[in-house]
């Protein structure tokens, strides 16, 4: 349980932070994935990225369990993949950019889930 609580405590605060970004406008989503498109540099190291930390949490952290930790188990997954498939087809994530074109919607989102991982992280 101790690894979950560090792992909550750690989505939470860069969720939050991330999010009260994206709302006041220093952060722009569209911006990073403009960026990527221009980059296949970033994009590789993005991907990259991805795939290391989904490894992570995978390995030290894949537990299928019906409880609030299963959300930190379907996240690693979901970097892992997402990860490989940055590598393997850098497009797609900018093909995605539409999913991403309403910041503000996002923003809040990131803020509520942060929220949710600082409850769990930080209080239960």
């Amino acid at each position: 349980m101790g690894l979950s609580v560090f792992i909550a405590k750690i989505f939470a605060l860069i969720y939050v932070a991330s999010g009260i970004a994206v709302l006041i406008g220093n952060l722009d989503l569209n911006g990073i994935v403009s960026n990527l498109k221009e980059s296949t540099a970033l994009t590789f190291l993005a991907g990259c990225a991805g795939i290391i930390a989904g490894t992570a949490l995978v390995q030290y952290h894949n537990l299928w369990v019906s409880h609030w930790r299963i959300i930190i188990t379907i996240i690693g997954w979901i970097m892992l993949i997402g990860g490989v498939i940055t590598v393997i087809i850098p497009n797609l994530l900018v093909r995605l950019k539409g999913l991403i074109s309403y910041s503000k919607p996002w923003g809040v989102f990131m803020i509520f889930f942060g929220l949710l991982m600082g409850y769990f992280g930080f209080f239960a």
